[in-house]
């Protein structure tokens, strides 16, 4: 990964590069890797799917972490302690990626606002589009379309009502 001079490269994308060959080794790849602080401890967390019906499967997360783990103690990419964490998206999955969005157009979805509009946090609707400029459109009911920038979202995530 080539990085500017004097400009550590993001944990979180180192961690997935190595990751993406294991997840494929194992039929799976990666939603999304996270590095983030909670409390006093570090986590590192991968998010592995599969298209296939069910999505992925226990055995599949616990077959992807043990690989990881070997890779990430070989490797040592991270110099705190951290806990590692391997699980599926889930049905209420995150949108944070282009792709992500772009595979979910036409899907109904909750999006948090950082700042209210017009008293309003949540909007839930169809995403009926994604614009490389970080621009999404949310169809809302009614036949309202409203559009927001990825950067006064909270988040964006799939919606499903229970």
């Amino acid at each position: 990964m080539t990085q500017p001079k004097g400009k550590r490269p993001n944990t979180a994308a180192v961690c997935a590069e190595l990751a993406a060959p294991v997840a494929e080794g194992i039929g799976v790849y990666l939603w999304d890797v996270v590095f983030e602080k909670e409390g006093a401890g570090w986590y590192l967390r991968y998010f592995i799917d599969k298209d296939a019906d069910g999505g992925v499967t226990i055995d599949e997360c616990e077959a992807f972490s043990r690989a990881m783990s070997d890779l990430l103690d070989e490797k040592d990419p991270i110099p705190q302690s951290y806990t590692l964490e391997v699980g599926s998206p889930g049905v209420e999955r995150r949108l944070t990626k282009d792709w992500h969005f772009r595979k979910y157009l036409g899907s109904d979805v909750l999006v948090r606002l950082i700042r209210p509009v017009e008293g309003e946090r949540d909007f839930i609707g169809t995403l009926s589009a994604y614009h490389e400029d970080g621009t999404i459109s949310v169809e809302l009911d009614g036949d309202v379309e409203m559009a927001f920038t990825l950067a006064e979202t909270a988040f964006v995530r799939l919606y499903e009502e229970f």
